[in-house]
């Protein structure tokens, strides 16, 4: 402790030396380092020293395993989920943004410090009201904390689950916007075959995949005029191996358009794209063009949308999709699938006519 430390006779005051030899003032207790503005003494450290003595410095970190952590409360729980086998074998992006959600729950009105076996659905609901303005992100609240204490059972820690009784709010329930002919054609219009943009667009529309999935597309995976590869989503946990036929009309915009060596998406740098800089790429797209409601995602819709109104079954459109169930089939091609049986049932019904 330097003369002036000594001086001011302040409790939990160190000091550490980094490996550039600066030497570094910290208010040290109950195993939590706050960082002291120098010199000893001055005006900044004493504010800073009085702000950390009172327990209103705000924490640096970000995780709720790092610093202070009581015992069985809801941040105990989640560091125990951050290291089991259950949470790492997640998909990378879905721990980053999972995480991101149990950390925002944490310091929410400190409920991270609370007893997580003293969680009720009531509480959960209060805090899903709360968000009720953005409906997507309180049922990833709600769906995340499922998983939570799913662990929490698995692992023997609790005997219950709060939020599994606690329902979703109603969101838009034909979600991403599924793209129209006339947007397609527009799309085309402004972006032509032998662009990056519209090699984007016959990637995404006839083969129906995710954009975690178009970014990785490249010469390697095409054998015999089939795509063939393993869809990016769930690979570790519950891989779904897919082989789409090529149809002409995508191998012709292949063909006329610079592709990169492992990829047939590449940047400017030519490098390829990562799936969010995709996402924002397909988007300035789609503003050029003028369509700001239209997105990737949406393209995936249209293709399902499409081949719903030429009559393909769920099971059909499942094999180009990848879905492992009919749910969110069914909500890509609920219009089209009213449009078709209309169309079939009024041409029954001309038929009738004609005959009587």
């Amino acid at each position: 402790m330097t003369e002036d430390q000594m001086k001011f006779r302040l409790k939990y005051v160190v000091e550490d030396t980094d490996r550039h030899g600066n030497v570094r003032l910290y208010y040290r207790r109950h195993g939590r380092k706050i960082r002291l503005r120098g010199p000893a003494g001055s005006p900044e450290f004493l504010a800073d020293y009085r702000e950390a003595a009172a327990g209103n410095s705000e924490r640096k970190d970000k995780s709720p395993g790092v610093g202070k952590v009581f015992p069985r409360s809801v941040r105990w729980l989640c560091v125990q989920y951050f290291k089991s086998a259950m949470f790492k074998e997640l998909d990378p992006r879905t721990q980053k943004v999972r995480r991101a959600i149990l950390e925002r729950f944490c310091k929410h009105k400190s409920d991270g410090d609370k007893p997580f076996a003293l969680l009720q659905p009531r509480h959960v609901r209060i805090r899903r009201d709360e968000m009720s303005d953005r409906p997507e992100a309180a049922n990833s609240m709600v769906k995340a904390l499922r998983q939570l204490y799913r662990f929490a059972l698995r692992y023997d820690h609790h005997d219950g689950n709060p939020a599994d009784n606690v329902e979703y709010l109603k969101g838009n329930a034909d979600g991403f916007h599924s793209w129209t002919l006339d947007e397609i054609e527009k799309y085309e219009e402004i972006h032509p075959v032998g662009t990056t943009a519209r090699l984007a667009l016959a990637l995404a529309l006839y083969t129906g995949q995710r954009r975690s999935d178009l970014v990785q597309f490249g010469k390697q995976h095409i054998r015999d005029g089939w795509l063939v590869f393993t869809q990016h989503k769930g690979r570790n946990r519950n891989p779904v191996r897919m082989e789409i036929p090529i149809i002409p009309e995508l191998q012709s915009v292949i063909d006329q358009t610079p592709t990169g060596d492992l990829t047939f998406l590449v940047t400017a740098f030519n490098r390829p794209f990562t799936s969010n800089g995709f996402g924002n790429r397909f988007r300035k797209w789609c503003d050029d063009a003028g369509l700001p409601q239209c997105s990737v995602h949406g393209l995936r819709k249209a293709a399902a949308a499409r081949l719903a109104e030429l009559g393909c079954t769920e099971q059909e459109i499942m094999a180009i999709t990848g879905h492992r169930t009919s749910k969110e089939v069914t909500r890509y091609t609920r219009a089209a699938s009213q449009k078709a049986r209309a169309q079939s049932a009024l041409k029954r019904l001309s038929g009738d006519k004609k005959s009587n």
